[in-house]
């Protein structure tokens, strides 16, 4: 069997490894070729296209990288065409992997679509898509295949990824230790974004947070970056709250937020995993100024945050945009760290979050299972 498999962002390449491991426990000659990150090479992939030249975010900021993406599109497309795939699994990343669908239906490769697009909060017009060129379509998150059914997409819930995955790998003792922190005030960590861009964007309001937190609550901080950030970015992204006194750690996130008392997150799939640890947060996003302009017209969806989402009420806040200042953000923060009750409020709506989030079984497997069975 050969297998056509593509990803474009980090959590999309790291499912869609493990559904490359889940086949191959079935099918152990399987062959998989296609857009893939560090993890689906580290599973035996061949790369056709890297996935981090597709990691662009924002209405505006993707306009000036068209030209190299489509050029990668149509590598993939070469490929499928040189290949003959006996079908295609394609992971998140809808802008790019809508179109290769379509064009992988044209040459008549089946095609199973993990992580759905978030046509529940804008552009509900992919559904159509999903349901001309996607013979199935595996949903992480509860609400979602409801929603896709209803509108004729043959739509599966398999359990989120990280349901059984998320766990701290060190005790909490161990953990200051290593990284010298004082276990007698709160520990809070900061989980800016994986990319260089919201990086940027989410610093100097996290600089202004620390400032105010530490007036009326002397804490420690601890910046919680994704694996490889310095070699990526350098020291020079991180220094508004490095030069603020915030503590680094580097690849330890979950360690990180499951040891903090709370944790200041930019909103995406760290925010659900903040909730399988049981982590109080305050959640923020901030895109470039004309992005926000024409985008914001476009979302339906009554959160941001798929905490709230996920639970259809507020457990959580999130600022977004021009409500994400320091001085907000350190409201927040303070409000939670001061009172008990509140902070008992939000772990057991967080605890709900994750009980949804769990089918009882290996989302991996039974995406393999129903591809290989279809």
């Amino acid at each position: 069997m050969k297998i056509l498999i593509s990803a474009g962002e980090a959590s999309g390449d790291r499912y869609a490894a493990g559904v490359v491991s889940a086949i191959r426990r079935r099918e152990p000659d399987a062959a998989f070729f296609g857009c893939t990150g560090n993890e689906m090479r580290a599973a035996g992939v061949r790369t056709e296209v890297d996935a981090a030249s597709l990691s662009v975010v924002g209405l505006l900021e993707v306009l000036h990288h068209i030209p190299r993406i489509y050029g990668e599109y149509r590598r993939l497309i070469a490929a499928a065409k040189r290949e003959n795939p006996d079908l295609a699994i394609l992971t998140d990343s809808p802008d790019f992997h809508l179109p290769l669908a379509r064009r992988l239906t044209r040459l008549s490769i089946p095609v199973y679509y993990l992580v759905a697009p978030q046509a529940w909060a804008w552009r509900e017009g992919r559904v159509a898509q999903l349901k001309r060129n996607v013979k199935e379509l595996h949903c992480i998150f509860p609400f979602e295949e409801t929603f896709f059914r209803t509108r004729g997409v043959n739509a599966h819930y398999i359990g989120h990824p990280l349901a059984g995955v998320v766990r701290t790998s060190l005790g909490r003792a161990e953990f200051l230790r290593k990284h010298s922190l004082p276990e007698d005030r709160p520990l809070i960590a900061l989980c800016p974004g994986s990319r260089r861009g919201e990086i940027a964007r989410h610093m100097p309001a996290l600089r202004e947070a620390i400032d105010v937190i530490s007036a009326r609550r002397p804490s420690t901080f601890l910046l919680a970056a994704p694996p490889g950030a310095r070699v990526r970015f350098g020291d020079g992204l991180f220094a508004p709250v490095l030069s603020a006194g915030a503590r680094y750690c580097e690849g330890e996130t979950w360690d990180a937020m499951g040891h903090s008392s709370l944790t200041l997150a930019a909103s995406g799939t760290v925010t659900v995993e903040a909730a399988l640890l049981g982590t109080p947060m305050v959640t923020f996003y901030k895109v470039m100024a004309l992005s926000w302009t024409f985008g914001r017209f476009l979302v339906r969806a009554p959160f941001y945050c798929m905490v709230n989402l996920i639970a259809g009420r507020k457990i959580v806040p999130e600022l977004i945009q021009g409500d994400m200042t320091g001085a907000v953000i350190a409201r927040e923060a303070l409000r939670l760290l001061q009172s008990p009750s509140e902070t008992a409020v939000m772990k057991a709506g967080l605890a709900e979050v994750r009980q949804s989030l769990s089918t009882g079984g290996n989302p991996f497997d039974e995406s393999a299972a129903r591809i290989l069975a279809s």
